[in-house]
């Protein structure tokens, strides 16, 4: 009796903590993120062009949840988040026709991109930023690289995040399955 009581105990435990999120969290960015979106906000018109040449622009992408992961080859942090971009939220939701997500790197030929996601082993697409037009559409000259915009289906920006940090990006992650339900 003792045995099963633990047995229910800990998978009481275990489920809980997947708990999912029943509201996209209310997030206040802090200035030094570097951000010049806003929650709330449409996402910018901008166009994406894939190491494989294709392009999608915002028009196209209206009616999917986005996922926009601005990186580069050369940030540390980039390459700790990437492999959890890709095991928790690509793996997972590629073959939903509603989402779409784009690693967006700034500023790197395109040899260069394609070597980059070899190296860290990403399925998910990259576009390309020459000059960093898209990047600077997002955030501020000088901002940081690593950070993720989330934008809903009707085209609005509903959560960001900036660096690594576990509990945000499992927010993250969280927000993006709501929004998919």
């Amino acid at each position: 009796m003792k045995l099963l009581l633990t047995i229910l105990f800990l998978n009481f435990i275990y489920l809980n903590s997947f708990a999912q999120l029943k509201e996209i969290p209310t997030q206040e960015i802090p200035e030094e993120y570097g951000f010049i979106i806003k929650i709330g906000q449409q996402m910018p018109n901008i166009k994406l062009e894939l190491t494989n040449e294709k392009i999608y622009t915002t028009d196209e992408l209206k009616g999917k949840v986005v996922m926009l992961q601005f990186t580069a080859s050369w940030c540390g942090v980039c390459r700790k988040e990437m492999p959890h971009i890709e095991k928790d939220i690509w793996l997972k939701h590629k073959n939903n026709k509603e989402f779409a997500l784009f690693g967006v790197d700034l500023d790197e030929p395109a040899d260069k991109v394609k070597k980059f996601a070899d190296d860290m082993k990403i399925t998910y697409p990259l576009a390309l930023d020459p000059g960093g037009k898209i990047f600077y559409t997002f955030a501020a000259k000088n901002a940081g690289v690593t950070r993720n915009v989330i934008i809903d289906k009707t085209g609005k920006i509903v959560y960001m995040t900036r660096l690594y940090k576990k509990k945000e990006f499992k927010e993250m992650v969280e927000v993006i399955d709501l929004l998919l339900k």
